[in-house]
């Protein structure tokens, strides 16, 4: 899968209304087939007699028109929960981990479920006629309202249930943590192709576009540069902010480079908000801005920063068998495009330091970042990455020796510090 397309669809999640959409077309499809089986005579065989039901115009107008106006009483009910589960996420996690709960499926399909019904109801009862109108009454779609109220029953219990466990924090966190599993999952295990990592200097390219850059065709740019003999440069990544007229890229002329700017603007996705895609850092620091949050003298809760530091621990782990992305893309064995890519020390910095520089007073915290460190040690077998580790470790060890006032917790920082070897 492309990235773009990657990007594309990651941001088709983010928008609420589609599977709603979907189902109340669903349900008014439904509907529609329902009274069109009961006009022409069609009949279920794997449906018994006695299910169906068999009441007259009356009858079916009052229970089509309580489906109806149950279903999208309920359905209000539900937007309210969701909007008050956006809320306390919002104050207690994070604004930005709002993302999480509107991309949530789940509270998707059941806002759709309940419209749906709605709809389907609603095109049922507009075909039901007395004795005075030419009487008829859409028996099948009546049975069909009723098993959908019934489903609405069930996912009324389920969506409760669903939000409750959906506000833990450790929920939440475990989210977050699945995002950047699968970013890792997408890196690669044989080690790339070494070239020289100084950059070239050339021309600078700019845009006038401005907006989070969400994702970049590379494959793409480097298809560019390849054909007309020039290097690209890029200089921002994603989940970096472009500024309007700031420089992007540096275009290193080869036998032609003219184009470079559009180039440039076909392959950039920008948006208003930043994207998982092709940003390892962006599950990161959503994981980060959790512990901090704890962290803040008006909650204060370490237990949930130790949590967060698990989940970074168990992220490490699974890194240390791959590689990061290299700095270059080749083409027939010359280098082609320079790139702004995420290293190990850059990554390591982003998990630990705003936890360190807001942790300094919390032995707990502290301890079991100094214990992480060592855990991934243990599985780490580079030596650069070991050495950046320890780094952090002793960042962790000087952090608390600053910090924390009693003698008794610094010495069991330091007696931790002296195991991570």
């Amino acid at each position: 899968m492309t990235s773009r397309l990657r990007e594309w669809l990651e941001a088709l999640g983010d928008i609420f209304w589609i599977r709603p959409a979907l189902l109340v077309l669903g349900g008014v499809l439904l509907g529609q087939a329902a009274v069109l089986a009961e006009q022409t005579g069609t009949k279920l065989p794997w449906v018994p007699d006695g299910w169906i039901y068999t009441g007259g115009e009356a009858g079916a107008r009052a229970l089509l028109g309580a489906v109806a106006s149950s279903t999208i009483g309920v359905a209000g009910t539900t937007f309210s929960i969701t909007v008050a589960a956006l809320s306390l996420a919002s104050g207690q996690m994070g604004p930005r981990l709002l993302r999480n709960f509107v991309r949530d499926s789940g509270n998707q399909y059941a806002l759709g479920i309940f419209l749906g019904t709605f709809a389907y109801a609603l095109v049922v009862l507009r075909t039901v006629r007395s004795v005075e109108e030419a009487a008829f009454v859409p028996h099948l779609g009546v049975t069909g309202a009723l098993l959908l109220a019934l489903l609405c029953v069930a996912t009324l219990v389920w969506f409760v249930h669903h939000v409750a466990t959906g506000i833990n924090v450790e929920t939440v966190i475990d989210i977050v943590h699945g995002e950047l599993s699968q970013a890792i999952s997408r890196l690669g295990r044989d080690q790339p192709p070494t070239a020289n990592s100084v950059p070239p200097r050339g021309v600078p390219v700019a845009l006038s576009e401005r907006g989070y850059l969400r994702a970049v065709d590379e494959e793409g740019l480097a298809e560019w540069a390849a054909e007309r003999g020039a290097v690209l440069v890029l200089l921002a990544r994603p989940g970096d902010y472009l500024f309007p007229g700031a420089a992007v890229a540096e275009l290193v002329c080869g036998e032609r480079g003219e184009g470079a700017e559009e180039a440039i603007r076909a392959a950039f996705s920008l948006g208003p908000r930043q994207a998982a895609t092709q940003d390892l850092e962006f599950a990161v620091r959503q994981l980060v801005e959790v512990a901090v949050r704890a962290l803040s003298p008006g909650i204060n809760d370490p237990f949930t920063a130790i949590t967060v530091l698990d989940r970074l621990g168990a992220a490490l782990c699974e890194i240390a068998p791959r590689h990061l992305p290299s700095c270059t893309v080749l083409r027939g064995g010359r280098v082609v495009l320079y790139r702004q890519v995420t290293d190990y020390a850059g990554l390591c910095d982003t998990m630990f330091q705003m936890i360190r520089q807001n942790a300094s007073g919390s032995p707990a915290v502290l301890i079991r970042l100094v214990e992480t460190v060592g855990r991934v040690i243990e599985v780490e077998t580079r030596t650069e990455r070991r050495a950046e580790l320890l780094r952090h470790a002793e960042l962790a060890l000087s952090a608390g020796r600053h910090g924390i006032q009693d003698p008794a917790d610094i010495a069991a920082v330091e007696a931790r510090r002296v195991r991570v070897e």
